[in-house]
């Protein structure tokens, strides 16, 4: 079963207010809104895109050791995803998805990597929770997403329904601010050029990880040859 059928099947409980979440419909229409208020301002077109330079970045895993993207890069391509938080449902469904996938991503030399702007704290739940053998690092303050053009500010309304639903992101990410990043998904490439990249200002829709291994096996055949 691909990732985004997956993620349609929990929509549609998720939507229809189901247990465990219990959500009202106007709650929906507010989650809705929101979204469609962020596609259109089409921020997720002006992210950093293929062919563009990744901004490098050093951030803590959830042991609190500090990780640097050019020390991944000088090890082979670097898988790295966009990651709301713990908190968040489809998110987490991403991170399995991709756990699932990370035998043949490492067959072909590549790492993942996934950054959130939660804290470290938070990270370490998110890693035991999906069972993931890669590290979420921990983006606090957002300054990594913010230079791949992905961090955005939550609406008033979303940040009011987030409070009412105990969504408190202030303190999963240590953060006073109410923004979070685009899910998001890039290759870079070890020269640190992105060779692919998914920006959907819609969190519900996610690639398929098979989408990434076309770039990745392309890559791999220019380091064999």
């Amino acid at each position: 079963m691909s990732l985004q059928v997956r993620l349609d099947a929990f929509k549609i409980k998720f939507q229809a207010g189901k247990p465990p979440y219990n959500v009202s419909p106007t709650a929906i229409a507010t989650m809705q809104r929101a979204t469609a208020e962020l596609i259109a301002s089409g921020q997720a077109g002006r992210a950093r895109q293929a062919g563009e330079l990744a901004p490098e970045f050093t951030l803590n895993d959830p042991d609190g050791r500090a990780v640097r993207s050019v020390d991944l890069l000088a090890q082979g391509p670097l898988v790295v995803t966009f990651y709301r938080g713990v908190w968040c449902p489809y998110c987490n469904m991403e991170l399995e998805a991709l756990q699932a996938a990370r035998g043949y991503i490492r067959a072909l030399g590549a790492k993942i990597v996934a950054l959130s702007p939660q804290t470290e704290v938070n990270s370490r739940k998110s890693v035991r929770q999906n069972g993931l053998d890669f590290p979420i690092l921990s983006d606090v303050g957002g300054a990594v997403a913010d230079a791949f053009g992905l961090r955005f500010a939550l609406p008033d309304d979303l940040v009011a329904l987030y409070k009412s639903l105990k969504n408190d992101l202030p303190s999963f990410n240590a953060d006073p601010a109410w923004t979070l990043p685009m899910p998001a998904r890039y290759v870079i490439a070890p020269d640190g050029v992105i060779a692919y990249c998914e920006v959907n200002p819609d969190y519900t829709q996610r690639p398929d990880p098979s989408d990434l291994f076309p770039t990745l096996e392309r890559l791999a055949g220019s380091k064999a040859a």
